[in-house]
C-alpha cells in the first residue's frame, strides 16, 4: 500500500486495544513532532465459564468498543476521527456461519479443551517439521491445536468463516472481512519466510484455508465504519478502519522507543511477558525449536523472535486468590514490602505450563518451591518478591537465549506495557540481565497502533526507526542501570533450571 500524502496538521486516531483482562479505546493525536495519547474508555474483559467451557464475552467486548468509540468522538473536534485501528491478544477466534452470524462465543485459550491436542498434532506432523514450516513455539493453546481439538464438532462443521478476535471486531464495525498478518502468524499456519499461508502444514492437518478471509498487512485499509456504527457512536463519517499490528505484541514492539543503531531486546509485559529481539528473517534451527522460541511477524516485514513467559498473570492470580480469602491486599504496599524481602530466596520457573490455568496461584508457587528444595514464601510480600524475582530471572534467560540463537547483540533492554510501571520488576530485570533497562511507554501497544494508522493517513512518515524516534522524543522514559551480583542470578538460574 502506498502511503497517503503527508498532512501538515496533527490528526486524531482511535486505538482499540483489547487485553486479556481489560479493553481500552485510546485517542492518539499524531503529526510532525507530535504524539499524544489519552484514554477515552476502559472496560473489563471477564471470561465466562458456561457448560464446562471457558469463553470470551465477545459481545460485551464489542459493547465496550462501541462505547469507547463514542467517547473518542466526543474527545476530538466535531467527532473527526481520521481512522480506527484494532489490536488484541492472539490465537483465539470466532466462527461464522454462511450468513455471517457468530456461531457461539469464542473459546478462551486457557480452556482445557486443547489437552492432548499437541500430542495428536505430533502424530500428524513431527514437531521438528511443524517448526521448520511455521517457526512457532510449542504452546498448548496455539490456534492449530485449538482447531485439532475442535475438529468434527457441530460448530466447526457449520463454520464458513474463521476470524481472529481483532478481525472479528473489525468485521462487525465495517462489514468487511480480512485476516491481519501479524496475528495470523500466531496461528501456526503461516510460513514466516514468505508471509503467506503454510499450505503444506494446513493440508497435513486438513485445515481449510478458505475459512480465512484474505490476508492484510499493517497499514492496509480494512473498510469504513458502517452507517449503523456511526449513528450508534455519534461519529461523522466516513471513518476508515486501518489494519495495524493486530496482535497486541506486534503493536507493542512497534511502540518500543528504540534508538536507531543501538542493538536492543524488548520485553512486552502484561498478562504475559514476551521477551526477545527484532530480526529481518526467522530463525528455524533445531536449537531454536528446542529453546521454544517463536518467529512471529511484525510491522514492516520484521520478525518478532521471542519466548512467551507467564508474566504478570502470576501476580494477578495471587491477588485474586488473596481477595477471595478476604485479605484485600494493597498492591502498592505489597510491592514496597516485597522490595525489602530477601532477594532470590525463592524462585520458580515463570515459563512453566503448570502456571497456565487460573486458581490457587500462591499455593501452586509454594508447591513449585518445595519441588526444587527452595524456601517456601512465608507471607504475601515474600510471594510477590518470588514472582518478581522469577520473572526477572525468566527475562534474563530469554534475552540471553535470544542473543545466542539469533546471533544478534543486545546493548539495552526495553520494557514496555503494564510492567513498565512496576519499578521493582524493571530494576530486577536490569540486575538479572546485567544490561541497562529503558522502561516505557506503558501503553506501547496503543502507541504502535496509532503510529501505523498515522503513517497510513499521512500524518507522520518514515520507516519503523522514524516512528520510534517520534516516540522517544515525546514520551517520558525511565532508565535503570544494572547493579548487584551476577553470580547470585546464576545460582538462582541453576536452582530453577538444573
Amino acid at each position: 500500500m502506498s502511503p497517503a500524502p503527508p498532512t501538515h496538521s496533527p490528526l486524531s486516531f482511535a486505538a482499540v486495544d483489547l487485553g486479556a483482562s481489560s479493553g481500552r479505546v485510546m485517542v492518539g493525536t499524531a503529526g510532525p513532532g507530535v504524539l499524544e495519547l489519552r484514554e477515552a474508555h476502559r472496560f473489563p474483559n471477564r471470561p465466562v465459564r458456561a457448560g464446562g467451557t471457558l469463553h470470551w464475552d465477545v459481545l460485551g467486548l464489542y459493547r465496550g468498543v462501541l462505547d469507547g468509540l463514542r467517547e473518542a468522538g466526543r474527545a476530538v473536534p466535531q467527532g473527526s476521527l481520521a481512522s480506527v485501528g484494532i489490536d488484541s491478544w492472539a490465537v483465539d477466534y470466532g466462527l461464522l456461519d454462511a450468513s455471517g452470524a457468530l456461531l457461539g462465543n469464542p473459546v478462551h485459550y486457557r480452556d482445557g479443551r486443547t489437552a492432548g491436542a499437541a500430542e495428536r498434532a505430533a502424530a500428524v506432523l513431527p514437531p521438528e517439521e511443524l517448526y521448520a514450516g511455521t517457526g512457532l513455539q510449542h504452546q498448548p493453546f496455539n490456534t492449530l491445536h485449538q482447531l485439532v481439538a475442535a475438529r468434527g464438532t457441530p460448530v466447526m462443521e457449520a463454520a464458513r468463516r474463521l476470524l481472529l478476535i481483532p478481525d472479528l471486531i473489525a468485521y462487525w464495525l465495517t462489514g468487511e472481512a480480512g485476516t491481519e498478518l501479524t496475528n495470523a502468524s500466531t496461528t501456526q499456519l503461516v510460513d514466516p519466510r514468505t508471509g503467506d499461508w503454510a499450505r503444506p502444514v494446513a493440508r497435513a492437518f486438513g485445515v481449510d484455508l478458505s475459512l480465512f478471509p484474505p490476508l492484510r498487512r499493517p497499514g492496509d485499509p480494512a473498510g469504513e465504519l458502517l452507517g449503523e456504527v456511526l449513528e450508534e457512536c455519534g461519529l461523522d463519517g466516513p471513518v476508515p478502519v486501518t489494519a495495524v499490528g493486530s496482535h497486541d505484541t506486534a503493536s507493542a514492539v512497534a511502540g518500543v522507543p528504540a534508538q536507531s543503531g543501538r542493538a536492543f531486546a524488548y520485553i512486552a509485559t502484561g498478562t504475559w511477558s514476551l521477551a526477545g529481539v527484532e530480526l529481518d528473517a526467522p530463525v528455524l534451527t533445531e536449537d531454536s525449536r528446542a529453546a521454544n522460541f517463536t518467529n512471529e511477524l511484525g510491522v514492516d516485514g520484521t520478525v518478532r523472535y521471542l519466548r512467551n513467559i507467564m508474566g504478570l498473570w502470576l501476580l494477578q492470580e495471587c491477588l485474586r486468590s488473596w481477595e477471595a480469602e478476604g485479605l484485600a491486599p494493597d498492591l502498592g504496599a505489597l510491592l514496597r514490602e516485597a522490595a525489602k524481602a530477601p532477594a532470590l530466596r525463592s524462585v520458580v520457573d515463570a515459563g512453566d505450563p503448570a502456571f497456565l490455568a487460573p486458581g490457587r496461584m500462591p499455593a501452586r508457587i509454594a508447591e513449585a518451591c518445595r519441588r526444587t528444595g527452595l524456601p517456601v514464601p512465608r507471607d504475601p510480600a515474600e510471594t510477590v518478591r518470588c514472582v518478581l524475582d522469577s520473572l526477572a530471572l525468566a527475562h534474563r534467560r530469554a534475552v540471553a537465549d535470544a542473543r545466542r540463537l539469533s546471533g544478534r547483540e543486545v546493548e539495552v533492554v526495553h520494557i514496555v506495557g503494564g510492567g513498565a510501571r512496576n519499578e521493582l520488576l524493571c530494576r530486577l530485570t536490569a540486575d538479572a540481565c546485567g544490561l541497562p533497562v529503558v522502561a516505557g511507554p506503558a501503553e506501547a501497544a496503543a502507541f504502535g497502533n496509532v503510529l501505523v494508522q498515522a503513517r497510513a493517513a499521512g500524518a507522520v512518515h518514515g520507516d519503523l526507526a522514524a516512528l520510534r524516534s517520534l516516540l522517544r522524543a515525546t514520551q517520558p522514559l525511565r532508565h535503570h542501570e544494572p547493579m548487584g551480583d551476577q553470580a547470585a542470578w546464576r545460582r538462582a538460574e541453576a536452582a530453577v533450571c538444573g
